[in-house]
């Protein structure tokens, strides 16, 4: 229960933050590389208060097992590199999130990237082998069926399957 109710409110104060950077944009213009640098660089000093953590979990990161990166030859710690490969995709996500929020309103931002989470987690949940119970049947129901709900389908649908059912006039 704690765990959807964190859920709960990471979506609905990534929701309120979407709405406040499309007021940013509209008010001082389309800046999504400005916009992601300032997003991460103010909160970074509160990273200081977990530098005790931070720097015991980087002495563990360097005792890993030794790993070499096929492509350049290059050796070092396995955990480095995960955590090496793990900011390079992330970068890659957030940075086309940014560039979405310029170009489509902030529901289709947080419907995007709630997508991009699910796909995520059935990802998860096939390669870990875990069961696919009902409940995550039903939840990929309702991904479905808003998704399709906010797309309007069933508005562009409803022209097409009108002109299968009109018999053709001679």
């Amino acid at each position: 229960l704690a765990g959807i109710a964190a859920l709960t409110f990471a979506l609905l104060m990534s929701a309120r933050m979407g709405i406040f950077q499309e007021t940013l944009y509209q008010r001082f213009g389309k800046h999504s590389k400005e916009a992601l640098f300032y997003n991460h660089a103010l909160p970074l000093p509160g990273f200081l208060l977990l530098a005790p953590n931070i720097y015991h979990h980087a002495v563990l990161f360097s005792q890993s097992e030794l790993f070499q990166v096929p492509v350049i030859g290059l050796t070092l710690p396995i955990m480095w590199f995960y955590l090496f490969m793990n900011v390079l995709t992330q970068y890659v996500c957030i940075r086309g999130v940014f560039i979405l929020t310029t170009e489509c309103t902030s529901l289709t931002v947080t419907l995007v990237v709630t997508l991009r989470k699910f796909v995520s987690l059935i990802f998860s949940i096939l390669y870990f082998r875990n069961p696919f119970t009902g409940w995550h049947w039903l939840g990929t129901a309702f991904v479905f069926v808003g998704t399709l709900m906010y797309t309007e389908v069933w508005n562009s649908l409803g022209p097409f399957l009108a002109r299968r059912r009109r018999p053709k006039e001679e």
